[in-house]
């Protein structure tokens, strides 16, 4: 019994010991401008940007919406997100702009979302594939019509390719699908359009053009420090990666958050989308930090958890399925990427 323990308490410290070397470093900081914040997303990313938006409308300055629908859509329902907030029809309509307006004002008198005044100066981006049947063009229609409530329609622009399926639009991606595809890894390419350079300038305004990425500019970072309790009951990833340019790492450089859609994180295609969505050869060229949080797929109970989470397909929570404060500021995604923007914005190497 004695051996027992003592080789119980050895693989014990191995196991520990083995997660400190494999664990990823921490996120520098850059002393990032923490005002100027851009945030972009695909389908469950693209639902996350917005929630990230409107939660936090006194930080971000603009968003990049392609295939999602308005701010908390699925009030806390899986069958309104599958039907209401993708498939919608006539008589499962995604929600009213004024019935998601007050939603949104009740809670910004609550606290737990900024005020939506702070909308009125932001830019934003919207796209919608003409060929893309997850997410039906109504509910990308009622997103654009959530946003009209406070953007000003000089800074609002819709952008749509008639034939591209439900991806991100990418001219970076080595393997690409083809357009009309809406299939893993969701990166398809539509001849020269370049989504994330689209909407890179629509929300910052004219760009260098784009050049080739810096391996040594893409860093792993561990995602662990910035939640509560686990990573996993969380639903995120134990790393996530940042693009830092060289020219960015003594200060005063802009941050996007670019959310990957369901099917797209780390633990399901690798660095495909990291490397291949586009946003890198952008930042490279114009003084550009971009943060890539990874979210973790998971069905049920996972190792060293008794939380039942199930989140097969490794999307951002936009219905509840991690926490019913997930569309504020309380939700533990949210305040996830919150907290690693502030430590980007922190001090050059404190």
């Amino acid at each position: 019994m004695r051996e027992l323990k003592r080789a119980a308490l050895v693989s014990g410290f191995g196991l520990t010991l083995s997660a400190a070397v494999l664990a990823a470093p921490p996120l520098p900081a850059v002393g990032a401008k923490a005002d100027a914040v851009t945030v972009s997303g695909i389908s469950s990313g693209g639902y996350m940007a917005v929630q990230f938006q409107v939660a936090w409308s006194r930080l971000v300055k603009g968003a990049g919406i392609l295939a999602a629908g308005p701010y908390d859509c699925a009030e806390g329902s899986v069958w309104r997100a599958l039907v209401n907030c993708m498939s919608s029809s006539a008589w499962a309509p995604p929600p009213a702009p004024a019935e998601i307006r007050a939603r949104v004002d009740a809670r910004a008198r609550s606290g737990l979302i900024d005020p939506p005044t702070g909308l009125a100066d932001d830019r934003v981006w919207v796209f919608s594939g003409g060929g893309d049947k997850t997410v039906a063009r109504p509910v990308v229609d009622a997103l654009v019509a959530f946003y009209r409530q406070w953007v000003p329609a000089s800074a609002l622009q819709v952008a749509s390719l008639p034939n591209a399926g439900h991806a991100m639009i990418s001219v970076a991606d080595a393997h690409p699908n083809a357009c009309a595809t809406s299939e893993p890894p969701y990166i398809n390419r539509c001849g020269d359009f370049d989504a994330p350079g689209e909407l890179l300038r629509s929300l910052l305004g004219p760009l260098q053009p784009r050049v080739r990425a810096d391996a040594t500019a893409l860093q792993a970072f561990d995602q662990r420090s910035f939640i509560d309790g686990l990573a996993i009951d969380a639903g995120l990833a134990e790393q996530g990666y940042a693009y830092v340019p060289r020219s960015c790492r003594a200060g005063g450089c802009a941050v996007h958050v670019a959310f990957h859609g369901c099917l797209q994180g780390e633990d399901q295609i690798g660095r495909r989308f990291v490397d291949g969505a586009g946003y890198n050869e952008w930042a490279e060229a114009n003084r550009l930090i971009v943060l890539y949080p990874q979210v973790a797929a998971r069905s049920g109970l996972a190792s060293g958890s008794w939380r039942w989470l199930y989140n097969p397909k490794g999307c951002w929570d936009w219905w509840g399925y991690g926490s019913p404060d997930y569309a504020t500021q309380k939700g533990p995604q949210m305040t996830a990427v919150r907290r690693m923007l502030a430590r980007l914005a922190e001090p050059v190497g404190r």
